[in-house]
């Protein structure tokens, strides 16, 4: 009986909740991958310093 309620309880509360339109999901998404882009170059940038500096110091 506790598994019923409780699969009663979560469709209540599944119908309170407010999904994002379409167009939220196309700009928090646009939003994620151009920060993960971003983040990516900035990275493969400052690694490649990095490993540059460290080269050129061993010499």
């Amino acid at each position: 009986m506790h598994l019923f309620r409780f699969f009663k309880s979560v469709i209540q509360e599944m119908k309170l909740v407010v999904w994002p339109t379409a167009r939220e999901n196309r700009r928090d998404t646009t939003v994620v991958v151009s920060l993960t882009v971003f983040f990516v170059l900035f990275f493969a940038l400052f690694d490649w310093l990095i490993q540059s500096g460290l080269l050129i110091f061993a010499k």
